[in-house]
């Protein structure tokens, strides 16, 4: 099994969608109201993909759409959510400012990506933000009546590269006890562009603000600290300071370097009786009401004390939990500048350096000094080490050529080359919508790294394109999912990892197959795959190895007792973790004899009371099972665990509902089947209608307690 974090992945269409549908991206909902529902923020976190298209009360959304912890709503970050419209409102009750209208509200650590949100009533607010910490990166605001986001409470969100524009009130307001960082958005055309209010303190870095009234507002006790922002062609002004608030505006040692410049009235106005300090500003002092007073600046230190990360220019960026990962592990550093510049193409003795110190492999082949590669250069010996591991090699005219840049596709076979991977499907390439740029010579490569998950494509996962310069950003991303494939980091949440799951080609023998529903459920949550011919195999029988793999992936449970050592499971056993990870959480034992018998088949029954016992579930009666027609043959110690399963409608019987069928083999198909009912059953997953759902308690209704 592959080792990557359990997450659910749904799929919204308004146009193409149905809520009756499973979610998955080959049968998507309609409404992000549907795919909300489905979400139990105790288990995995959650993506949810939208398609393009008008998100309203028309498409079934009702408003205000409440999103939950763990949840990232994903639109199209490279257009900032253009033709990805959310516009709608509904009534909610702020704990701090009693009733609104509102949009949405992002609660806990929700994420919103590349979405344009809209709410044209006549106090209308986008986004409402209440003592939370959530991430918005390039989104859109636009025509809100009042806001394009409300920040209030005790709230630290982190909103960057998004845009507010042509918003009634304010583009942003940010108001109570509110901090956060506000980075690199646009506001323009709206009443005021940015807002800061009561106790806030946020940091505002490197906005633009034009075209509103006024560019920046800060009224009662505000305290924000404004750094590199440019305020341009307001029509009465870029900041106005009122009442008693007091922004950081710079100081001797810490240049704040905002930009203020073709204001109608005034470029600031402080309208205070404290006198404002400004450090590194460019301002016209004939631009000035009010009392400023101008102080000259020392050293220039303010762009490496901007960003929450150790450098300037992370914040926000998609690939920054994966770089920061690798900082702390000392891999990988920054400029002296304090930049990292994440976007800039990596050469190859870069590339080298970064596999050097990721990897501590043993050497492989002897290597020749390359003739353009002299003892003293910078990075002679990462490059000798990353070549004597197998990642790289020179050209056949024996040099290495060093200040080349590294295409994409090339640092991707050098990782699966020095790791050694072995397998791939290339019917897995389906998933890349530009798969025909791919040369033959990689294919192979390509898929197994898109298999293992290394792969990481921003800002569409579906677009690998293979032949540009990777970027730094971009490498850094692939070497982290490199030590997740081999057990050496634990996994980041991304919706630009390539889950090659969720969009692999229909299999070739599930057409039709009593099963089909629940299995291609399944692979849209990452939770089982096929064949390397591209065939499922739905009626061909699983191991008890293999159960408790699938077990271990479609649960992650937690340890509830020690897990026995078997006698013929060594520990370099393919499936030994995911046995030891099945049996300490209760969902399987061994023999007497302390052996597992990984070989064997595994029953029906088997599999019936391994779910109710693993996941702990209990009945609301005990009804005698009379309506099977087979019940006789299951042992008494099993009938308990057969009527639970029967009331949580985890009983699959194929092709009989009436017959339980305890002693035959369970098939991959019936296997996966039950496991989606009971992940249906803890509310991970939509309920699938199917007539071999065993539902015989009530049978006048489909719809059980649960």
């Amino acid at each position: 099994m592959e080792n990557y974090k359990l997450v659910t992945t749904v799929y919204v269409n308004p146009t193409k969608g149905n809520d009756a549908n499973t979610g998955s991206k080959l049968a998507p909902f309609k409404s992000l109201t549907r795919a909300l529902k489905t979400i139990n923020i105790t288990l995995s976190p959650t993506i949810i993909h939208l398609a393009s298209g008008l998100y309203s009360t028309n498409s079934g959304e009702i408003f205000p759409l409440q999103v939950p912890k763990g949840v990232i709503l994903i639109g199209k970050e490279a257009t900032k959510g253009k033709g990805i419209v959310i516009s709608g409102s509904g009534k909610y009750r702020s704990p701090s400012f009693g009733l609104q209208q509102v949009a949405m509200v992002l609660l806990d650590d929700a994420s919103l990506m590349g979405i344009t949100i809209t709410n044209n009533q006549n106090r209308g607010t986008g986004i409402w933000i209440e003592s939370s910490i959530p991430q918005i990166t390039n989104c859109t605001l636009k025509n809100c009546g009042r806001e394009g986001i409300f920040i209030c409470g005790n709230a630290k969100p982190l909103i960057v590269d998004s845009t507010f524009i042509g918003n009634g009130g304010a583009g942003l307001l940010m108001a109570g006890n509110s901090k956060g960082e506000i980075w690199r958005n646009v506001a323009q055309r709206n009443k005021l562009g940015i807002v800061i209010s009561d106790f806030a303190a946020p940091l505002i870095a490197k906005n633009t603000s034009s075209n509103n009234q006024i560019g920046i507002a800060l009224s009662r006790q505000a305290r924000p600290v404004l750094r590199h922002n440019s305020l341009k062609a307001n029509t009465l002004g870029g900041l106005r300071v009122n009442d008693h608030s007091t922004p950081d505006l710079g100081h001797p040692d810490d240049a704040a370097g905002n930009i203020f410049r073709d204001n109608r009235h005034f470029d600031v106005h402080n309208n205070t009786s404290t006198k404002l300090i400004s450090a590194g500003n460019e301002l016209n002092p004939t631009q000035i009401k009010g009392v400023v007073d101008f102080i000259a600046v020392t050293t220039q230190t303010a762009q490496a004390n901007l960003s929450h990360s150790t450098l300037n220019d992370l914040g926000g960026h998609w690939a920054n939990t994966f770089i920061e990962a690798l900082i702390t592990k000392g891999i990988i550093s920054g400029f002296p500048d304090g930049s990292f510049r994440p976007e800039a193409p990596i050469t190859r003795a870069q590339f080298a350096t970064i596999i050097a110190k990721t990897f501590h492999l043993p050497i492989i082949r002897n290597v020749k000094n390359f003739i353009d590669i002299q003892p003293g250069f910078w990075g002679a010996d990462a490059i000798s080490r990353a070549a004597g591991m197998g990642f790289i090699s020179g050209f056949p005219d024996g040099t290495f050529r060093p200040e080349k840049n590294l295409s994409k596709i090339h640092a991707i076979l050098a990782l699966t080359n020095g790791l050694k991977f072995k397998g791939g499907n290339p019917n897995i390439l389906q998933v890349y919508q530009d798969r025909a740029q791919i040369p033959s010579y990689a294919t192979n490569a390509i898929a197994l790294a898109t298999q293992k998950r290394l792969v990481v494509n921003y800002p569409e996962a579906s677009l690998l394109e293979p032949q540009r310069d990777i970027t730094r950003a971009e490498v850094v991303a692939i070497a982290y999912q490199a030590l997740v494939a081999s057990n050496q980091e634990e996994p980041i949440i991304s919706p630009y990892i390539v889950n090659p799951n969720i969009n692999m080609p229909s299999f070739s023998d599930l057409r039709g197959h009593w099963a089909e529903n629940f299995i291609r459920a399944l692979v849209s949550m990452g939770l089982t795959s096929g064949f390397q011919n591209g065939t499922y195999r739905p009626n061909k029988l699983m191991n008890r190895a293999q159960y408790a793999a699938s077990i271990a992936a479609a649960f992650e449970p937690a340890v509830k007792v020690r897990a026995p050592q078997f006698s013929d499971v060594p520990k370099n056993f393919w499936a030994y973790r995911q046995i030891q990870i099945a049996a300490s959480s209760g969902f399987v034992s061994g023999f007497n004899d302390r052996t597992f018998r990984p070989h064997e088949n595994v029953g029906r029954l088997q599999v019936i009371v391994s779910l109710v016992n693993g996941l702990n579930l209990s009945a609301t009666s005990e009804d005698v099972l009379e309506h099977y027609t087979d019940i006789e043959e299951v042992p008494v110690y099993a009938q308990r665990p057969v009527y639970i399963a029967t009331q949580r409608q985890i009983m699959i019987n194929y092709p009989d509902p009436k017959k339980i069928q305890p002693y035959r083999k369970a098939t991959r198909g019936e296997i996966a089947a039950m496991i989606y009912q009971a992940l249906v059953a803890v509310g991970r997953a939509p309920a699938i209608d199917s007539p071999y759902i065993s539902n015989l308690y009530n049978s006048s209704s489909r719809q059980l307690t649960r």
